[in-house]
């Protein structure tokens, strides 16, 4: 039996939510349902639940996303909370040793954090991935997953992005180059 893990990537105000600085609207807000219920299957399952989440300072001049995009996922904000039904979820289990809320600064939830220890210590070697842009940090979080030899699992009812042809170019090349399964 493999040791799974439910990953939901910046599911966060600023993304989803139409006021969101960076929001992938209706896309993102239509796959709230599913990645609550997967929520509950992992941490029912016993499974881990971990919510990698950028985290940013306004005009830091020492990240590369500040000449990007706009500032978002401010610390402390609005706009970093949880979208909707999930920060409902989050509240209710926070203390819940199977969830991790994890802080990012990259577009990897691998790149300068904890997670590939966190994840080894307790012998987690699938990572299902959900959350939003599939084609930003779904992605960087995929490949970097790929290269440390985790088992992927994309759920693409449960991931968006404000790009569609940038959404179906990384569903595929999550199948066809990290040789993820693709679940729907």
């Amino acid at each position: 039996m493999t040791n799974e893990a439910l990953l939901i990537i910046d599911y966060t105000n600023d993304f989803v939510a139409d006021k969101g600085v960076l929001t992938c609207g209706k896309p993102a807000q239509a796959i709230e349902n599913k990645i609550v219920t997967l929520a509950d299957e992992f941490l029912k399952a016993g499974k881990w639940v971990i919510l990698p989440t950028d985290l940013h300072y306004k005009n830091n001049p020492y990240h590369p996303e500040t000449k990007l995009f706009p500032p978002h996922n401010l610390g402390h904000s609005w706009g970093r909370q949880f979208y909707g039904k999930l920060q409902t979820w989050f509240d209710q289990h926070q203390n819940d040793d199977h969830v991790l809320m994890l802080d990012k600064t990259r577009y990897s939830a691998f790149c300068g954090t904890n997670l590939d220890l966190f994840l080894r210590e307790r012998k987690v070697d699938t990572l299902h991935l959900t959350g939003v842009c599939t084609d930003i940090c779904v992605l960087h979080t995929a490949i970097d997953a790929y290269n440390k030899c985790y088992k992927l699992v994309i759920h693409q009812d449960a991931c968006a992005s404000f790009d569609q042809n940038g959404h179906k170019w990384a569903l595929q090349h999550f199948k066809t180059c990290l040789g993820a399964k693709i679940s729907s």
